[in-house]
């Protein structure tokens, strides 16, 4: 079997992550002042060697999630389990650089016809009558 297809940039970001365990609050009980369940996993963006457009997307979406050297880091502790919080932010990583590869569609600009255009001015005269009529009435009203 070939393996020179490209490894998935999802596959390649878990494999650079590294993983620490926290003794965090969350859902546990007792157990959660005892055990260490919460995953802080963190991943260098700088090591993904991401594309420009991509790169500059990844850092939108992850927002507070990016430390000052570049590491991206992603917290879970809804679970009891360390493996199924580790479950949990390998998938809330991998959904980030989903997300951040799929190009946004360009907004297509919208054209308005000339009777449209028209229609919108005569609304938009009998508006600005009705705003000018409120208001106190003058002496010349009487």
């Amino acid at each position: 079997m070939d393996d020179d297809s490209p490894e998935p940039l999802s596959a390649r970001a878990i494999r650079l992550a590294s993983e620490s365990f926290l003794a965090g609050s969350g859902p546990g009980g007792q157990n959660a002042n005892k055990v260490a369940t919460e995953v802080e996993l963190r991943v260098n963006i700088y090591a993904l060697r991401l594309s420009p457009p991509v790169f500059a997307r990844l850092r939108a979406l992850a927002g507070a999630k990016l430390a000052g050297n570049g590491d991206l880091i992603i917290n879970s502790k809804a679970h009891r389990t360390q493996e199924a919080n580790r479950q949990d932010a390998r998938a809330k990583l991998a959904a980030l650089l989903e997300e951040a590869q799929t190009q946004p569609k360009r907004r297509a600009k919208t054209r308005l016809n000339r009777v449209g255009k028209t229609e919108r001015l005569k609304v938009k005269k009998v508006r600005g009558t009705v705003k000018a009529n409120r208001g106190k009435p003058s002496s010349s009203d009487w």
